[in-house]
């Protein structure tokens, strides 16, 4: 019995202790189940406190921002960890552990040295860096009207030119990393977007980028060997955010302005003009003002975007979607520019060896522009403006439907006239780019990654003229055209990267191949005598040009490289890149281009006999040598010997059946070869006062060698007298220096600047089969160029006549007899002017206090010299067409002292076209207002911030053109700085406002 009580006893007790186990468990899991309030106070490193600061449960979406007191009071697991973050302030995760009271101080998130840099097929910490590459903040992006990327580059990045050659709003940027390069082939930088290289970037939004890399230097570009001799541009666009699920919204609106007039001369003004010419012209005398051409010509563009954009990042999955929508119509009326852009960027870990990711980018962009850099006789749309009579009325009354064209011997077309030829014109771009990408992880420290990326570009350019409102139409019975092309770019890439370290010492490795193919179609047609203009395709035309075709074209690079790193304690850095691209447009044997690199860094502020410099945070010297490669200005078949294809009339008798005949275009290239570029690079970076100011200063010297020339070789000497060839070098040197100063930091009021200067020399050392080249011929009037480029001088240099002023007694202009012969001739034409600057800078200062920030940021260039040819046009007085306002100062009587000369002086290209385009712009300025998130909170905004921008405000310039911005020419290499009637630069006044959910 007493056994048998025991052994209840025994199971009573096991019954009881497991039940007070699970009931002392069930008070646990129900102790940590619940829910506490948790209140506290976010302040700063100066005690003050943070309204605004987010609040998140981690590893959820449930959050709160504070009040305007830095307060918060929110439901919490008792063993939740709360994250506290804020703009600008670094990131604090706290641990509840039954608080009910959590007190939390950010410190500011400043650490320049710590930020990671893009490079190559990779990434590096600042302060780790060994090569020479600037960082473009896109801080105040959003909040600017950039319709190309490479505008948010301009003068935020030493060592970097950028312009707007032209005010046309589908104009493209002409970007230079230090200096031109090249003489005939491209010297636009290689553009890496997302790790996908390219050469042409206005399908992109600005806000989808997130950060902007220039490799200055070859230590830090050959990794992109061929396609780096002028520099690469990496830009990184965004993706989701862990912990921020985003809905944000960014869209403006506002006008653009001319920023300049030339003003004609008004009626009387031009009869008395005519009378001083004493040509022979004779008006009628009820000739009034009747056309202000002006606002004929101009008015109020109107530029506007919307982008709207999703993102976020749970668990193992991050993505980035978005769309937007640009259009900006130009202040000449038959210009603009209009893109609609989709992007989507993912990312899944799948598993922890494993990453998937896709970037998919759509863009579909439509541009037209006007007639420039011609007379106004031959459409020119600008200098019409100036030199068509203001008597003159815009349609012809005796003839409906025509425009006016009654100038009683003039030749000359009026500036609506000039537009029509253009208005229906249009050029339309699609884009698409797809990456997918997959990077397995064998180790922690060694990753394979391997990915494929389609570039489909579709070109279709359409062209209408009127075969009734222009003269210039009508003697043609109408012209259209409809040209398209397809190109299509495929991009397979491998990097494998290991990276290990041992105490001090740390190792990276990377080693990789791509592959990139290319193939190109492209149709042409045009054709002509229209019925009217009412149907503009090519179906409705009678006549079909029998030069109609299609083209197509392929090419192919393989690329081998790999990169070796080794840093010791952060305080020896030493890099060494190679790469090997070979290349189907050069010649088998010349195929393979090599180009190697290394650079090294020594951190001083780390050594001992610097240990107790306070003051000093970080100061490195860096040091660099590498080459790499040019190869875009070739065809995509440049060494073989290629033919022209005539057409014979089929119609005409005993050609009915008759073929094709071919003509030899060029000559064979069998030593054609890469273009080089090597540069040697030597620069410091130094950080002082608690990181307060950052420093940089760099030299540089790149010299260019086996340049790819055009060369014509004389008339008759060869079957073809065109040839592609390697001669000729070229050489840039430089300095540049980049502060960065946190002037101002506390709870109410910051201030920070940035300045940045370069300073350039240029020069053309050598060319071997032809010694001179001579380009830009301007003016039919004059008919001489007015560029010449050979040994010894600059690139681009202005070649004329010197001139000495207006001779009191004659009223014609003094060219300088420099041979003595007693009379002016060709051999006394000498330089008379450089385009190239002496130095270009920048200098951008944000402000921010209590919620409003002011983005402030100036641009300029200093020593550059511009051509004004459009004032042969305007001021030359040599015909009958309306000049400006400048010439009433002219000379007209014997003894007077003046600047401008007689009515019909002799007109030759001289120093009195040349002016000084030094400039110093206004560039943006802009002002924003973040509205207290708590008053939004109860509608679910965490962010509204309203906006106002001004773009190109103010400039100081002695230029007397419109703007000392401008290059008729583009972005060619050989000839810089001229206007000749070049669309204006406008300046921009727009309203935005930005909302995030």
């Amino acid at each position: 019995m007493e056994e048998m009580k025991k052994k209840w006893l025994t199971k009573s007790s096991i019954k009881s202790t497991v039940l007070s186990c699970m009931l002392f468990m069930g008070g646990l899991f129900g102790l940590f189940a619940q829910d506490v309030t948790v209140r506290g106070t976010v302040t700063d490193s100066f005690s003050e406190p943070l309204p605004g600061a987010s609040v998140l449960v981690k590893g959820t979406t449930q959050g709160i921002v504070t009040d305007i007191n830095g307060e918060f009071v929110l439901n919490a697991p008792v063993n939740a960890i709360l994250v506290f973050s804020f703009i600008g302030m670094e990131t604090v995760e706290v641990e509840v552990g039954g608080r009910s009271v959590v007190d939390v101080v950010l410190h500011e998130e400043y650490s320049i040295l710590e930020e990671l840099v893009v490079v190559g097929y990779g990434s590096v910490a600042r302060r780790d860096v060994t090569t020479s590459i600037s960082s473009v903040s896109t801080d105040d992006l959003e909040r600017t009207p950039v319709t190309n990327i490479a505008q948010a580059m301009q003068g935020r990045a030493a060592g970097v030119s950028v312009i707007r050659p032209s005010g046309s709003p589908d104009t493209d940027m002409v970007v230079r990393i230090r200096g031109t390069t090249s003489m005939n082939a491209s010297n636009d930088p290689l553009y890496v977007v997302d790790g996908v290289p390219m050469t042409d970037i206005r399908f992109l939004s600005a806000n989808d980028i997130e950060s902007i890399q220039i490799l200055k230097d070859a230590s830090s570009a050959a990794i992109y060997g061929s396609r780096a001799a002028n520099g690469v541009v990496m830009i990184t666009t965004k993706s989701g955010t862990a912990g921020h699920s985003r809905i944000s919204f960014n869209g403006h609106v506002g006008v653009t302005e001319l920023t300049n007039r030339i003003r004609p001369l008004n009626m009387s003004q031009y009869r008395e003009y005519i009378d001083d010419l004493g040509v022979n012209i004779t008006l009628p005398d009820h000739l009034t003002d009747q056309t202000d051409w002006y606002d004929e010509t101009y008015r109020a563009g109107v530029v506007q975007s919307y982008q709207l954009s999703a993102s976020n990042s749970v668990d193992n999955l991050s993505y980035y979607i978005s769309g937007g929508y640009t259009r900006e119509t130009g202040v000449i009326q038959v210009s603009f520019f209009e893109r609609y852009n989709f992007r989507a960027n993912v990312e899944n870990q799948i598993r922890p060896w494993l990453n998937l990711s896709t970037n998919v980018a759509y863009s579909d962009y439509t541009g037209n522009g006007i007639i420039s850099g011609q007379g106004s006789n031959r459409a020119g749309v600008v200098l019409s403006v100036v030199n068509t009579p203001t008597y003159a009325p815009v349609w012809d009354e005796n003839n409906p439907g025509q425009y006016y064209n009654n100038f009683y011997g003039v030749n000359i077309t009026h500036p609506v006239e000039n537009m029509s030829r253009s208005e229906d014109n249009r050029n339309n771009n699609q884009r698409l780019l797809a990456t997918g990408k997959t990077v397995v992880s064998f180790s922690d420290n060694l990753n394979l990654s391997s990915s494929v990326t389609l570039d489909r570009h579709h070109n279709h350019n359409t062209s209408f003229l009127d075969p009734i409102k222009t003269s210039y139409g009508r003697s043609n019975y109408g012209q259209a055209s409809d040209n398209r092309s397809t190109g299509t770019v495929m991009i397979y890439d491998n990097v494998l990267d290991y990276n290990t370290s041992r105490g001090f010492h740390r190792f990276d490795v990377m080693a990789g191949s791509s592959g990139t193919t290319s193939f190109w179609t492209q149709s042409y047609q045009s054709a002509s005598h229209f019925r009217d203009g009412k149907i503009q395709t090519l179906n409705a035309a009678n006549r079909i040009s029998p030069g109609n075709g299609t083209f197509e074209s392929d090419w192919s690079i393989m690329s081998y490289f790999g990169r070796v790193a080794y840093n010791y304690d952060s305080r020896y850095l030493i890099t060494a890149n190679m790469r090997a691209d070979g290349s189907s447009k050069l010649h088998p044997d010349h195929r393979w281009g090599y180009f190697p690199s290394v650079s090294g860094a020594w951190r001083l502020s780390s050594e001992p006999f610097l240990a107790d410099v306070f003051w000093m945070d970080d100061f490195k010297i860096r040091g660099g040598w590498g080459q790499t490669g040019n190869q875009s200005g070739l065809g995509d078949y440049a060494y073989l010997e290629r033919y022209n294809i005539q057409r014979q009339n089929w119609w005409e008798p005993g050609n009915a059946n008759a073929l094709i005949m071919l003509n030899q275009a060029n000559l064979r290239a069998t030593d054609l070869k890469w273009e080089t570029t090597t540069q040697t690079n030597i620069g410091i970076d130094l950080t002082v006062l608690n990181n307060r100011i950052t420093m940089a200063m760099d030299w540089y010297y790149k010299l260019t060698t086996d340049m790819l020339m055009h060369v014509t070789l004389p008339s008759g000497s060869a079957a073809a007298n065109s040839i592609q060839r390697n001669e000729g070098e070229m050489v840039n040197k430089g300095f540049e220096f980049m502060i960065d100063s946190r002037n101002i930091r506390n709870r109410q009021l910051t201030w920070d600047t940035n300045f940045n200067i370069s300073f350039n020399r240029n020069e053309l050392k050598s060319l071997e089969l032809t010694k001179v080249y001579y380009h830009a011929n301007t003016s039919d009037h004059v008919n001489q160029y007015i560029v010449r480029n050979e040994p010894g001088r600059p690139l681009g240099g202005f070649y004329g006549y010197v001139s000495d002023g207006v001779d009191p007694e004659t009223g014609d202009l003094i060219y300088r007899d420099f041979d003595d012969k007693g009379f002016v001739s060709t051999s006394d034409r000498r330089y008379i002017g450089d385009p190239n600057p002496d130095f270009i800078f920048g200098l951008r200062n944000s402000f921010s206090y209590r919620g409003f920030s002011l983005n402030v940021l100036i641009q300029g260039s200093y020593g550059n010299d511009i051509f004004n040819a459009s004032r042969i046009e305007t001021e030359g007085m040599y015909d009958a067409k309306n000049q400006s306002r400048a010439v009433l100062d002219r000379w007209r009587i014997p003894g007077q002292i003046t600047d401008m000369p007689r009515a019909g002086f002799e007109i030759l290209p001289s120093s009195y076209f040349i002016e000084d385009g030094s400039y110093l712009r206004v560039k943006d300025v802009s002002l924003s207002y973040s509205i207290n998130p708590n008053v939004l909170s109860r509608w679910g905004i965490a962010r509204l911030e309203p906006y106002v921008t001004a773009s190109n405000l103010l400039t100081w310039t002695n230029y007397s053109g419109m703007d000392p911005e401008v290059n008729q020419w583009g972005g060619s290499g050989a000839v810089q700085g001229i206007d000749w009637g070049t669309y204006p630069q406008t300046k921009s006044f727009i309203f935005g406002v930005n909302v995030e959910f």
